[in-house]
């Protein structure tokens, strides 16, 4: 079995495990990283190039416009360490900008991975790369290769917004213990703005969204086993404002089931599986986030209508965190 194998067999065995903790929750959960399997990685990528989806080519911009910055004030011959890399598409102007070494590209798609690693030695050539499959939201031991080198994180495209705060600062701290010492951290973060704004960008005209979130029933069905009844669901998103969210759910049409092995559970019409949220931040309360998670806002870049912030962050000596 190759370590890839391994990491598939893991990923299962973590899926179903979740799968049936949210199943027994007053509101039924899964949570979000299940999504991201080689369909799903696919229909987050036509996501991503949406005309209502402002996030990627608004991150790209401020990729693009401040690449160099960011390298003056970390350095040259890092490694890059990619956080839930996906496709690595808006990486390689960043790797190019910084000077990096080496790149560790981190997905729990192993075969997404792949390409994506592939694409990244044919778009920087020279670049080490180092694909590593895994939930990045658990530490996770580097390619040895890379183990002693000065590192850099990367956690583009808001993907913090999926999270809670609590669960925000779990994934951070574990990002810390990945990294190891004094690496610092650059991270896209969506801004709060209007919701004539953000609803659209999680419901698209041509219901890609609705595909991609609706993707865990496919998941569950394919990779599980599970007994359900995909007709009998369909996709509902929107915007909490007392809790600074989108959130995105799928909603039982008509009273229905679903089993996995020995558990079945009964939904009625109108409840619903919440799948994921994005919740947005404004700048100071990222910086709050940061500093409750071990790290200190460096530096904060934003567009020009302030719909999306790329941030620097330095960790913070351990005696210094909340």
């Amino acid at each position: 079995m190759t370590d890839i194998d391994a990491a598939h067999r893991a990923v299962l065995a973590d899926f179903a495990d979740a799968v049936r903790q949210g199943m027994a929750r007053a509101q039924k959960e899964i949570p979000a990283r299940f999504l991201y399997d080689q369909r799903g990685s696919e229909l987050f990528e036509q996501i991503t190039g949406l005309d209502e989806y402002y996030l990627t080519r608004t991150e790209i911009g401020l990729i693009e416009a401040h690449g160099a910055e960011i390298g003056g004030h970390v350095g040259r011959g890092l490694t890059l360490v990619e956080f839930g890399s996906g496709s690595s598409a808006k990486t390689p102007p960043f790797l190019r900008a910084i000077g990096a070494a080496a790149y560790v590209p981190i997905d729990i798609s192993a075969g997404f991975l792949t390409q994506a690693a592939a694409d990244v030695r044919a778009a920087v050539p020279g670049l080490s790369v180092h694909p590593l499959a895994g939930d990045f939201t658990k530490a996770l031991t580097l390619p040895a290769d890379v183990a002693d080198t000065p590192k850099l994180g990367f956690f583009p495209g808001s993907t913090i917004g999926n999270m809670t705060a609590a669960e925000a600062v779990d994934l951070l701290r574990a990002f810390r213990e990945t990294l190891g010492k004094n690496a610092p951290l650059v991270i896209g973060i969506d801004l709060k703005k209007s919701a004539d704004i953000l609803e659209p960008a999680y419901d698209d005209s041509r219901g890609v969204t609705a595909e991609f979130i609706t993707g865990i029933l496919r998941r569950l069905r394919d990779d599980l086993g599970a007994d359900l009844r995909r007709e009998d669901w369909s996709y509902r998103s929107f915007w909490n404002a007392d809790r600074g969210r989108i959130e995105m759910h799928v909603r039982a049409d008509v009273d229905t089931s679903i089993a996995l092995g020995e558990d079945r559970w009964t939904i009625a019409a109108g409840e619903t599986l919440h799948i994921s949220n994005s919740h947005k931040y404004s700048v100071e309360e990222s910086a709050i986030l940061a500093r409750a998670s071990g790290f200190q806002q460096v530096k904060c870049w934003t567009d020009p209508d302030a719909l999306f912030s790329l941030q620097l962050w330095r960790m913070l000596p351990e005696d210094l965190s909340w």
